[in-house]
This record gives C-alpha cells, sequence and structure tokens, in this order.
C-alpha cells in the first residue's frame, strides 16, 4: 500500500497538470487582473487565496463532497449562482469605486487580506473547480494499490503547488507590466474599466456553466 500512485501516473499527471495550469482560464485572469490592477504584491495575495479555495475542492474531492455537486441539480446552481453574484458584485464594485486622479494617476489600494478573501470565496464558490477535481485526480489513482483518499490527497497537494507556482509566475509578469501601464495616464484612466469588466465577465460566465460538464 502507497500514498502516491505509480510514478508513470505521477509523471502523466504532473505533464497534463502543467498544460492545464499554464492555459489562462478563470483563476489565471483573475490574479492576472488583480496584478495589473494593484500590483504583484496584490497579485500574490489572490494566487494564496485561489489555492486555499482549491484546496478546499481538493479535500471535497477526496471526502465525496463534491460528488453532491454533480448529483444534485439545485446545489450545484446554488453555489454557481452565488460564486457568479460575488464576481458580478466585485465588477460592479471596481467600476464604481475606482475614482482615478489624471493628474497623480493614483487608485486606492484594497486591502490585502480583503484581496486574499475574494480569492477565497472566488475560488470556492465556483463549482466547476469542485467538478474538475472529482474528475481530473481519480484518472490517475492506482486502484490496486489501495488506500484511494491518500493517493488522491497526494496528487491535490501536487497540483496546488503546481498551480501556486506558475499562477506566481503570472502575478509577477502582470506586476510588473501593471506598474508601467499604472504610469500612463491613458491607462489608468480606462484601469478600472477593464478590470470592472473581467470580473462581470468572469461572473457571467460561471453563471453559464452547466452541471454536467468539467
Amino acid at each position: 500500500m502507497d500514498f502516491l500512485p505509480p510514478i508513470s501516473n505521477v509523471s502523466l499527471f504532473l505533464v497534463a497538470s502543467f498544460v492545464l495550469l499554464i492555459t489562462p482560464g478563470p483563476n489565471v485572469m483573475y490574479v492576472i487582473t488583480r496584478s495589473i490592477d494593484q500590483g504583484r504584491s496584490a497579485g500574490l495575495a489572490s494566487v494564496l487565496g485561489v489555492e486555499v479555495g482549491d484546496a478546499v475542492h481538493v479535500m471535497g474531492a477526496i471526502l465525496g463532497v463534491s460528488t453532491v455537486l454533480l448529483a444534485s441539480a439545485l446545489a450545484f446552481d446554488i453555489v454557481k449562482y452565488l460564486g457568479a453574484a460575488y464576481l458580478i458584485f466585485i465588477g460592479i464594485r471596481t467600476l464604481l469605486s475606482h475614482k482615478v486622479d489624471a493628474s497623480t494617476v493614483t487608485i486606492p489600494q484594497v486591502p490585502m487580506q480583503r484581496i486574499f478573501l475574494h480569492a477565497v470565496v472566488v475560488a470556492v464558490f465556483n463549482p466547476k473547480t469542485a467538478l474538475f477535481f472529482i474528475a481530473f485526480l481519480p484518472q490517475f489513482v492506482e486502484p490496486v494499490q489501495g488506500n484511494i483518499p491518500l493517493q488522491m490527497l497526494a496528487l491535490g497537494l501536487l497540483f496546488l503547488g503546481m498551480a501556486t507556482i506558475t499562477n506566481s509566475v503570472y502575478a509577477f509578469v502582470a506586476g510588473a507590466a501593471g506598474r508601467w501601464l499604472r504610469g500612463n495616464q491613458k491607462f489608468a484612466r480606462v484601469q478600472q474599466y477593464v478590470a470592472g469588466t473581467v470580473y462581470i465577465g468572469l461572473g457571467v460566465t460561471a453563471a453559464m456553466v452547466s452541471g454536467r460538464q468539467r
């Protein structure tokens, strides 16, 4: 009995995870937007929050909680629309609250703790992530080795570690680009609208997720 699947399974898992993680999705777009909007530190705070939320989904998949979302249309819809509404709320508040002074190009800073909590909520209330883990992790588990929950936990931790690294790279790059862009008055004037629109778009996309899709 081993807590890790065979090395061949783990190798395939790492390759598949890497391909998925470098493909921009809702979490990556959230991190990038936060990084451009407020800098590298905000991006890293959002990365930490997203991964905490993903860890909740990993544990849910291991404990079987995520299967409830797959089996119950009502449970799926409740979580889906709560998450979508929260994203749209962030977008609307961003559009309405940022007041840019064209002469100083300054934007009110959102506290890091709030950014972290926003990211946790966004990740936790994304049912597509829950369904992803319940569908993805078992593909690389070796049942004959036994202790399937521990195998899934090990794979989940590997995925979270890789996600933290790749998302942090996005945060560093976007934060550096944002620092340069924030020095441009024209960009500063449209920044709030871009950020707000991205959040609203993520919310609308989340609301359109089907309970039978990954």
